[in-house]
């Protein structure tokens, strides 16, 4: 903090300067004259330098809008936070710092999500129940012995405020245990609140097969929603909570759905043509192997491709799921075999990476060279075909039931599995393309209602 330096003005002075004045100048004061002390300062005047404005990203989140509004939408309660490393602000604050200084608000417990509080734990492991170290708050496991909050877990508690980022994928499990939540919520009458995050994909696009209801699990909770889905995770809770049984996938009856209580805090400043970047806030990892932007594009790409399959994604330890690698395959071999599908939006390059001793090799690197013509999941299934087409027996025929079980509730389409194995090589993966573009169609236009932006 600077000091302002204590200026003693002695009657003369004041009497000099107001003659000065009263007389008028006769040419333009100098600089130097301007800046000259009064002759009265015992010490140099300090000089108050204003520093730049903050430079803020345009679009506020959830919890930016909370915080503007003075967190009225929690004021007298006591809740619980569901979130992870990127629940934060638009400041790169964690929404639970936030949450902890907001005023007659008491936060009494912590929920986390697949990967932990702090996100450090791999796909798929489950974890048990701890306390946050931070705050002496117990941290209930959603990803453990139970996928959603008990009754024990609710008690006492007004509303469970969600702040999960997305990555606008059917499989990634946040909007899944978002709405495990809202179905325990509903049940035993506790308030949710979901801080709304921007898709990171934007949302216009939609893309891929839909989830059959009977594929429904812990990585698709939403029947019909297809693998690219278009919405905010807010937006979801909306159709979860709203929207007709056929998509809802709450198990609930419609009376509890009708009395179950949701508020989402939507953003301001997100369209739904704005993509990560445009955002210009910090991508912070939503999970071990999804530490970027270009993560979530590769996530959306070739995730489906390297499911039982034989393909691997990454070159080396280097461009999680924006490399890709099948075994015994040159990095030549692929691109030649790939480009011969013509699969729209994709230029194929390769890039150095390095393996798990450190070595420098060389992989394929998957680009967007046209966003507009880009189908996100149509990479993923010519993947398939291609699998068949390379291994002198077709992995899908001799998938285990469980290997089967795991393809068909990632993928979602019963059908696709049923023609892969028994067509192979043969496949015609465009008039798949073809079906799901249309049902995606037919589902954006299902869900409009429940958008918050345009």
């Amino acid at each position: 903090m600077l000091l302002r330096p204590f200026v003693k003005i002695s009657f003369g002075t004041l009497a000099v300067g107001f003659l000065a004045m009263s007389l008028g100048c006769v040419s333009k004061p100098t600089k130097a004259a301007v800046k000259l002390p009064p002759p009265a300062i015992s010490r140099p005047g300090s000089v108050t330098i204003t520093p730049p404005a903050e430079k803020l990203p345009p679009v506020l989140l959830g919890i930016d809008v909370l915080e503007a509004d003075k967190f009225a939408a929690i004021a007298g309660k006591k809740i619980g936070l569901l979130t992870h490393p990127p629940g934060v602000n638009r400041r790169g604050e964690s929404t639970l710092e936030v949450l902890r200084r907001a005023p007659n608000v008491k936060l009494v417990a912590l929920f986390a999500p697949e990967h932990g509080l702090e996100g450090q734990i791999k796909a798929g492991d489950n974890f048990g129940d701890t306390v946050d170290k931070r705050t002496g708050l117990n941290v209930y496991s959603l990803h453990g012995k139970n996928r959603k909050p008990t009754k024990a877990q609710l008690k006492g508690l007004d509303a469970l405020v969600i702040d999960l980022q997305d990555i606008g994928v059917r499989s990634y499990t946040f909007n899944v245990v978002m709405r495990l939540a809202m179905d325990a919520c509903f049940t035993y009458g506790v308030e949710v609140i979901v801080l709304d995050r921007p898709n990171p994909l934007g949302g216009l696009k939609v893309d891929g097969p839909p989830l059959d209801p009977e594929n429904m699990s812990g990585v698709g909770a939403f029947p019909r929603m297809p693998y690219v889905h278009g919405l905010t995770i807010g937006e979801i809770a909306r159709m979860a909570k709203d929207g007709s049984r056929a998509i809802a996938g709450m198990p609930l009856s419609d009376e509890v759905r009708a009395k179950g209580k949701l508020t989402v805090i939507p953003m301001r400043g997100w369209t739904r043509a704005m993509r990560w970047p445009d955002t210009e806030l910090k991508w912070i990892a939503t999970s071990p192997n999804v530490p970027s932007y270009e993560a979530v594009i590769g996530y959306a790409m070739v995730g489906l491709g390297t499911q039982n399959s034989g393909w691997t994604w990454g070159i080396g330890r280097d461009f999680p799921f924006r490399g890709i690698g099948f075994p015994r395959k040159t990095p030549d071999e692929i691109i030649k075999a790939l480009e011969a599908y013509k699969i729209p939006g994709l230029k194929l390059v390769k890039l150095p990476g390095l393996d798990r001793e450190g070595k420098t090799i060389t992989g394929v690197y998957v680009q967007i060279a046209d966003w507009e013509a880009w189908h996100p999941t149509e990479l993923s299934f010519y993947m398939h075909k291609q699998a068949a087409t390379w291994q002198r027996l077709n992995p899908f025929v001799t998938l285990t039931s469980e290997e089967a079980r795991t393809f068909k509730i990632h993928v979602g389409s019963n059908a696709w599995l049923t023609a892969l194995s028994r067509e192979g090589r043969t496949i015609n993966v465009a008039s798949f393309i073809q079906n799901w573009s249309t049902r995606a169609k037919i589902y954006q236009d299902e869900t409009k209602k429940f958008w918050l932006y345009r």
